[in-house]
């Protein structure tokens, strides 16, 4: 007996009324309990690690400070990128056509990775204190 690719969908329905059920009784429950509780203004202020809430909600940080975040994560997608080539590199080994293609092709994504490293070191564009 075959079933329709619609039917095969309905496993997936039925998590996602699941999902939603339970958030919105979630919220429900959590609203009809709050009318009954009792407030105060030190229950009502904003906590933040025990400290009163003083100045602004926000501070500036330098540009620096993000151009360091942007480069740590292109540095550590590089990682993400030599995940798949080290697990197919036993298996490329076998075939002498491309035993050295693909240990050359990382090498490169390596020197271009390492020569932009140069690069932002050269810049002083790690230290963003300055």
């Amino acid at each position: 007996m075959e079933t329709s690719q619609l039917m095969q969908y309905l496993p997936i329905l039925f998590l996602l009324a699941a999902a939603v059920g339970f958030a919105g009784g979630t919220l429900a429950v959590s609203v009809l309990l709050g009318k009954f509780a009792k407030t105060s203004p030190a229950k009502d202020a904003a906590y933040e690690c025990g400290k009163d809430p003083i100045g602004t909600g926000s501070s500036r940080f330098s540009v620096k400070f993000y151009l360091v975040a942007l480069l740590f994560v292109l540095f550590d997608i590089e990682v993400v990128f030599m995940y798949p080539w080290a697990v197919v590199y036993k298996d490329m080994l076998a075939d002498h056509a491309t035993r050295n293609l693909i240990l050359a092709s990382m090498l490169t994504f390596l020197g271009i990775l390492f020569a932009g490293y140069i690069y932002a070191l050269k810049k002083d564009a790690l230290n963003w204190k300055t």
